[in-house]
């Protein structure tokens, strides 16, 4: 699997993570119709699918996709919330989204 497609499923695993755990939380905390939480549910249930199209192993993959979630979910607070991310926000996720694709990416022998 080339590595713009990899990274590309690793985007949209995070997004369908993050914007089903936002659905949801729409739903119950700031009491928007059930259909926010039923989408949200579905949502997540793609999240599930969309990280065994990877060609690595689970543990790999859910590891470091771990940097990637970190990294959109200071994107998602920013752009829907406005909490911008401060200079050690920022740092953080550089360092973790490097720990990711070495975990990924690395060549192994």
């Amino acid at each position: 699997m080339s590595l713009p497609m990899s990274l590309g499923l690793f985007v949209v695993a995070g997004l369908c993570e993050i914007g089903g755990g936002y659905l949801i939380w729409l739903a119950i905390r700031e009491q928007r119709h059930w259909t926010y939480a039923l989408v949200g549910a579905v949502m997540l249930m793609c999240y599930g699918l969309i990280p065994t199209l990877q060609p690595a192993h689970f543990s790999r993959v859910y590891a470091a996709y771990g940097g990637m979630f970190i990294v959109l979910s200071l994107l998602w607070g920013w752009g829907l919330d406005g909490v911008r991310p401060d200079h050690y926000d920022a740092i953080g996720a550089l360092l973790c989204l490097g720990g990711m694709i070495v975990m990924m990416y690395a060549p192994r022998t």
